[in-house]
């Protein structure tokens, strides 16, 4: 490459001076076809001869075809070319078709330029993955700008459903300390339901938010992010300036940096109308224009309904949260927050724990797993008791007795279920009403009776035998049948016996 200088040289040298060319390429030290282009250039252009090639024929198919299939690739034109006779090969067919393939018209945009408080822009932006103990959970970014001022909203959830949507409304409003009268929105499920065509279903929680706000919530055309530029700049300059090397401990921090980084650093770039100015200072002029805030805001706490199954758990989020064990096989309501995990029985809160994030964690109140253990120690005292008092109806004021002197009745029915199942209900009925009789209601004195009685009745040392560990078994109680019936009828008998002798 030479300069113009050079060129202009080469020129007054060869047309005035009528210097031959070697000679001003010796002279001005350069090659000489740099001094045959210069020249050649500078006369008038000849016209360029077309060659003929054999791809001449087909270039009306191939036309009408890319017309009717423009984005048809170029090997199947090539095989549809070969399938008529084209005897080329596809490298100088490929270049060819790259030429005659038609362009999409570059289309042309007009700068959205609204007014002060008038509109924002909300969108999500994923910032990778989260581990927190067993879970890995999407780090998602919700971003809402102030289209006239440029300041930025900016926090962090651990996904994207709909009740961090929400949250991430209420909090825009309250940083920026107003509503902006328009929210646009990406074709985000979050928003939009259903569209067909200008045809628009929002989601109705959407609706209500925005009743609640006054806000009018619309969504961007169909493939069109030039209309929400604003809220995409935005999430490309928090990759860029805030979350790129970022260092944070959790998410709570990294929503405090995100904070800091928002009013100043964000606030602090120059605007871009007016770069005289800073967006900090617009946006000090836009809030004053912002719709206010109601009184109450938005309810953001995540409802939903849980049934807890045999053991006192809710699973939520994929943790179980204990419940008393008395809601057992019924329906119950959890609301969480950010932090907090509720869960009601109507309107009365059964438990209230820290919200976790992990997967598969147990969190467990104390007071519920001792109450649970509580019932069911009563219970087994309880079919023990029913048992004995079934199979010795005297062990009723046995027991009494012996509660009224503060023993522990769990150790003493398992100790009469003992003496039950190795004497049996007959024998251990007499011998407790003995020891009531005597003054001596204890499980020791009863033992010593039923010695007693067997040694008097010379009767074998009963062998217990072990039952199957079923409770169906062990529970049952069978009562031997009085043998006085049977005194009764042989009585009955001798007596008629001896009338026939008298009247004989």
């Amino acid at each position: 490459m030479i300069d113009a200088a050079k060129e202009a040289d080469i020129l007054r040298l060869f047309h005035a001076e009528s210097w031959p060319v070697n000679t001003i390429a010796r002279e001005l030290g350069i090659h000489h076809s740099v001094v045959e282009r210069v020249v050649r250039c500078e006369r008038a252009p000849t016209p360029l001869l077309v060659r003929a090639t054999i791809l001449d024929p087909y270039l009306p198919f191939i036309r009408k075809t890319l017309e009717e299939h423009p984005r048809l690739r170029a090997s199947r034109l090539y095989d549809m070319c070969v399938a008529r006779g084209y005897a080329g090969g596809p490298d100088h067919f490929r270049h060819k078709i790259s030429q005659l393939r038609p362009r999409k018209t570059a289309e042309a945009f007009l700068r959205l330029r609204p007014l002060a408080a008038e509109e924002a822009q909300v969108d999500w932006g994923h910032f990778g993955r989260v581990t927190i103990g067993r879970a890995n959970r999407p780090l998602m970014a919700f971003v809402m700008v102030l289209s006239w001022s440029r300041m930025i909203f900016l926090r962090f959830f651990l996904g994207a459903p709909m009740e961090c949507f929400l949250r991430g409304h209420t909090q825009a409003f309250e940083r920026f300390g107003g509503v902006a009268r328009v929210l646009l929105y990406d074709n985000l499920k979050s928003a939009v339901l259903e569209r067909k065509g200008d045809a628009i279903r929002f989601h109705p929680t959407i609706l209500r938010l925005s009743k609640h706000y006054h806000f009018d919530p619309r969504p961007v055309a169909i493939a069109r992010g030039n209309e929400k530029g604003r809220v995409e700049r935005s999430i490309r300059f928090v990759r860029d300036s805030f979350f790129a090397a970022r260092k944070w401990k959790d998410l709570d921090d990294l929503n405090a940096q995100a904070q800091v980084w928002c009013e100043g650093r964000a606030a602090a770039r120059r605007w871009v109308d007016d770069p005289r100015r800073t967006v900090g200072e617009v946006y000090a002029e836009e809030r004053r224009l912002l719709l206010n805030l109601p009184d109450n805001p938005f309810p953001t706490e995540h409802v939903t309904e849980v049934k807890i199954g045999k053991t006192p758990y809710a699973r939520f989020d994929g943790n179980d949260y204990s419940v008393p064990h008395s809601q057992v096989r019924r329906a119950l309501t959890v609301a969480a927050t950010e932090t907090r995990v509720r869960i009601l029985a109507g309107v009365e809160v059964l438990a209230d724990y820290e919200r976790s994030y992990d997967r598969g964690e147990r969190i467990e109140d104390p007071a519920h797993i001792e109450a649970l253990v509580l019932s069911k120690r009563q219970a087994r005292k309880g079919r023990a008791s029913d048992r004995l008092t079934r199979a010795v109806p005297a062990a009723r004021e046995l027991l009494i007795a012996l509660a009224e002197r503060g023993s522990n009745l769990g150790t003493v029915c398992s100790q009469l279920l003992r003496l039950l199942d190795e004497h049996g209900g007959r024998h251990l009925e007499r011998a407790v009403k003995e020891a009531l009789d005597k003054k001596m209601p204890e499980p020791g004195s009863v033992q010593l009776i039923l010695d007693r009685m067997r040694l008097d009745e010379g009767r074998p040392t009963r062998v217990p035998v072990a039952l199957p560990d079923d409770p169906r078994i062990k529970n049952l109680v069978v009562r031997p049948h009085s043998l006085d019936t049977y005194d009764v009828l042989g009585h009955s008998a001798v007596a008629e016996e001896e009338g026939s002798d008298d009247t004989e």
